[in-house]
């Protein structure tokens, strides 16, 4: 998975992009990177150089499942964001 440079869009594979991505979801930050950018960097087809052990996220019995956690975590971020937007000066700080 990768954000494109606009970072409005996410490239699954080469046969699907999740496009639309609001701005917000950047905001809401677990550490140095947005709960977005963890995702798509822990969830990464990746294989081990030495021992050749492959990770893949993607689940044969479920095909969705990554479509469906990137929205849980875009609705998650913004939802997040609004409301700490929301609460009373200094409360959020």
């Amino acid at each position: 998975m990768k954000l494109d440079t606009d970072r409005r869009s996410l490239r699954v594979n080469d046969s699907l992009i999740l496009s639309g991505i609001p701005p917000e979801v950047f905001a809401y930050r677990l550490g140095n990177r947005s709960a977005l950018e963890w995702v798509i960097d822990q969830y990464r087809v990746s294989e081990d150089a030495r021992s050749g052990i492959r990770s893949d996220p993607n689940r044969a019995d479920d095909p969705e499942y990554i479509v469906r956690l990137v929205g849980q975590v875009v609705r998650v971020s913004v939802g997040t964001v609004q409301l700490v937007a929301g609460l009373p000066e200094g409360f959020a700080g």
